[in-house]
């Protein structure tokens, strides 16, 4: 009788690689689940969230131990992490030399050659693993060829790579995400730790993600090197299938969309939205990534009617010449400023994502989205300072104009500093505006602050001490 292989699929605790208090967020692995998904008819699959559990060396040793994995499968999310992955495999391969380790996910995507140098990584998986993780498990049980596409690996000492794997044309073919794998109600029903303003309504909570690829091509976002161009949307049924599971299967009463493209086809959306209507599943729910350029009153009031508490929009920059000719967003600001206007009207709370010190970026043109989150006057303003990630036209566009800081280092980046300098502004610049302007525009108004002390679930000293936290790391940024 033939013996399943024990296939072990990790999440690194965070912690391993240089962290930052501001990436303290929960991770559900979704990614995990549904590749677990693809593999469980066939293998032995446990998940094991290193993350979650706040796992030490140790602990983690001690954990493979009573599991015996014959493979190790690491999920690494961004590049800022990237160093937990190599801490989670070295670790592996203290543990049993002997065990495969296989990374994907997107650090694994977008960095296939760094992962490689890593003697302790065997096996890469390059873009989407749904139909990849199968067929290398296959192989690694004597049972089929390497997959022709999709896999980084070693042969005679050296790395051969067949490139990334076909983007996936069919996502309603994949099946629901293995969350029984999982202590599935710790993760949706415990308040998350770290207290932001794109919180969920309500617990328990479920992450919902709708499509892949994305046609827009942002200077900033590696979206469209990691899922396409090509917008791939799940279909409205499925969708609502999913949630009514959710809802029926571990009594989840709110509703996180995280994809980006919930909205680019506005009649898939509004499909979805009616069918949650009239399934009875108006679950309260929030968009943290809103393209805000798709929308109009009608699609806004059938949100707000199925549900909808919370949107984040992404304006990015107040200034003309830079959302168009660097961004490269299809925003137009007026447009956005009557959307943002009229979803607050109806009760939708909402926020809006701004970045400044853009290459090329001039001071007054910051100053111009400085104004502008200001007059839009949306719940809530995030502004961020731009952050050049590998594979994006941002980071092509530094190295063309020298605009990286001295001593830049993708993996030990900081979302709350600094990153670029040019001749009309320095990282020390961007991290004292951007701090104090984030204060002044959400916390001069008296009202403002009690709907986000209502959003956010705390106190008024608690919010208090958040706008002290923030504007202290700034001060010992620029004193360093």
């Amino acid at each position: 009788m033939h013996t399943k292989k024990n296939i072990v699929l990790v999440v690194p605790n965070f912690k391993w690689a240089d962290w930052d208090e501001n990436t303290n967020w929960d991770f559900i692995p979704y990614n995990l689940c549904l590749l677990a998904a693809m593999v469980e008819p066939d293998f032995q699959v446990t998940i094991l969230d290193a993350n979650a559990g706040e796992m030490d060396e140790s602990q983690f040793k001690k954990t493979l131990l009573e599991l015996k994995p014959d493979v190790v499968g690491i999920t690494v999310l961004m590049d800022q992490y990237g160093p937990a992955g190599h801490y989670a495999a070295r670790l592996v391969k203290e543990f049993d030399a002997a065990i495969a380790v296989v990374v994907g996910g997107v650090y694994a995507t977008m960095n296939s050659g760094r992962l490689m140098a890593d003697s302790n990584i065997d096996y890469c998986c390059i873009g989407e693993g749904e139909y990849v993780l199968p067929e290398l498990l296959g192989y690694l049980s004597g049972r089929n060829e390497l997959p022709a596409r999709g896999v980084a690996y070693r042969q005679d000492g050296r790395v051969v790579n067949r490139g990334r794997s076909p983007f996936i044309s069919d996502l309603d073919a994949l099946p629901r995400p293995a969350y029984h794998l999982l202590d599935y109600p710790s993760y949706i029903s415990k308040v998350v730790k770290r207290k932001a303003i794109d919180l969920p309504s309500a617990y328990p909570y479920a992450r919902i993600q709708t499509s892949r690829g994305c046609p827009y091509g942002c200077v900033f976002c590696q979206v469209e090197s990691i899922a396409g161009k090509r917008f791939r949307p799940r279909s409205a049924e499925k969708i609502v299938d999913e949630i009514e599971w959710l809802h029926r299967q571990y009594g989840v009463r709110g509703i996180i969309f995280e994809d980006d493209n919930l909205y680019t086809k506005p009649d898939r959306a509004r499909a979805i939205f009616q069918m949650m209507i009239d399934r009875d599943l108006a679950l309260p729910w929030c968009s943290i990534s809103t393209a805000i350029f798709k929308c109009d009153r009608q699609l806004l009031d059938l949100m707000r009617a199925s549900g909808c508490e919370y949107i984040n929009i992404a304006v990015e920059s107040g200034n003309e010449r830079v959302l168009k000719e660097v961004v490269g967003k299809p925003l137009e600001l007026g447009h956005a400023k009557e959307m943002a206007a009229y979803a607050r009207k109806i009760g939708i709370y909402v926020a809006a994502n701004f970045i400044i010190g853009f290459p090329t970026e001039t001071w007054d043109e910051i100053l111009d989205t400085i104004r502008f989150a200001e007059e839009i006057n949306v719940n809530y303003s995030k502004i961020f300072a731009a952050m050049p990630l590998p594979n994006t036209k941002l980071w092509d566009l530094c190295e063309k104009t020298g605009s990286f800081k001295p001593g830049f280092d993708p993996e030990r980046l900081r979302w709350s500093t600094g990153q670029l300098q040019t001749e009309h502004f320095s990282p020390r610049d961007l991290t004292i505006l951007r701090a104090y302007e984030w204060d002044r525009i959400n916390f001069t108004n008296p009202e403002k602050r009690r709907m986000t002390v209502a959003r956010m679930g705390i106190s008024e000293a608690e919010l208090l001490g958040i706008r002290k936290r923030t504007l202290q790391r700034a001060r010992d940024f620029v004193e360093e």
